[in-house]
């Protein structure tokens, strides 16, 4: 199990928030609850739709490694 940042902020009327590691992955929530959730959602597709991507891209005879950083 993968921890991502999320960097969060409120508005007079919404919550605002931005997953620091994935580009494109932000959502607002009218409730802290509500955007926690959308941002933990949103995360999980754009990392499902990059690794389809990937997948498509590498073609076929390919290897997975897993990086530790």
């Amino acid at each position: 199990m993968n921890t991502y940042t999320a960097l969060i902020r409120q508005t007079k009327d919404w919550w605002i928030g931005w997953i620091q590691e994935i580009p494109g992955v932000n959502c607002q929530g009218e409730t802290r609850e509500e955007l926690l959730e959308s941002l933990k959602t949103t995360l999980q597709e754009v990392i499902e739709m990059n690794r389809q991507e990937a997948v498509s891209q590498a073609g076929e005879n390919y290897f997975e490694e897993l990086i530790a950083v």
